[in-house]
């Protein structure tokens, strides 16, 4: 049986197109009346059972009624007083604040609030195990790796290197080229790229973070994709419920994680896969 889809709102052209459109109220209430309630960072240190190395993660997250969106930041870049600026403020003020990972937690917070994770927004539930981190890891990791439309051989660029996509990656045939701002080696001893852009020609699909949104990136990579017909796959905790927008307008398809997190909690979880060719996507 399937489930019926809402008339969702066409894919948004650019970031800066989404930001006006839900500033003009295409979206839903205006977000100048929309008020922030809580404002909090989660931040984690984590090496995974059996693995070599290991990695921090910071988040700011802000919430609205039943609603909460984020964006990662570098971990202690984010200053206090953000946190104090996002309390109680409105989220068109927040849509302008000076520091972008606001920017984003506030849209995010906003497009989860009008068109959360349903079915009816296009969303289809992959239900996550539960048990240790790295095998929630690795689940997700399955989930997304799932959704690149590439053939085995295929070249890959992942953008933000999680060791379990590129072991997901593997297990399908597809080779991948690791890139991070970060750098390093990955698990595997294999050299981290540190520019993204400079390795898009030379492979045939991205997988990129969410992160890229927080860190302004992700224009770049979605208008590449679009120009040239490749397969663009975004894995997102950060603006979760923004990248959906973007179906149909260089991004193929996402796997959404809203907070809480995969790595928060032992029992099991949920994240939402949505494809551009998906019935009811945004065009």
């Amino acid at each position: 049986m399937t489930t019926p889809t809402t008339h969702l709102p066409a894919a948004a052209t650019s970031y800066d197109d989404l930001v006006d459109r839900v500033l003009g109220g295409d979206f839903g209430p205006d977000p100048r009346t929309q008020r922030v309630a809580v404002a909090f960072s989660t931040r984690q240190a984590v090496r995974h059972e059996s693995r070599s190395g290991g990695y921090r993660n910071e988040v700011l997250s802000l919430r609205l009624a039943a609603a909460v969106g984020s964006c990662a930041v570098e971990p202690g870049e984010l200053p206090d007083a953000a946190i104090e600026d996002c309390v109680g403020a409105d989220l068109a003020r927040l849509m302008a604040h000076e520091l972008r990972p606001v920017r984003v937690a506030a849209l995010d917070t906003y497009l989860m609030h009008v068109l959360p994770h349903t079915p009816a927004n296009g969303a289809r539930s992959w239900s996550l195990p539960a048990g240790s981190s790295l095998r929630k890891s690795r689940a997700r990791a399955r989930a997304v790796a799932g959704l690149v439309d590439a053939a085995p051989g295929a070249r890959v660029l992942v953008v933000g290197v999680v060791n379990s996509l590129l072991e997901a990656l593997r297990a399908r045939g597809l080779a991948y080229v690791p890139c991070d701002l970060k750098g390093g080696t990955t698990e595997w001893g294999e050299p981290v790229r540190t520019d993204a852009l400079a390795e898009l020609a030379h492979c045939d699909a991205v997988l990129a973070s969410g992160m890229t949104l927080g860190n302004g990136s992700f224009e770049p990579l979605r208008e590449h994709a679009l120009r040239h017909g490749k397969p663009l796959v975004m894995f997102a905790q950060t603006g979760s419920a923004v990248l959906p927008r973007f179906l149909g307008s260089g991004v193929s398809a996402v796997c959404a994680e809203p907070y809480p997190f995969f790595w928060l909690d032992g029992g099991p979880g949920t994240v939402h896969r949505y494809r551009a060719d998906a019935p009811g996507a945004a065009r």
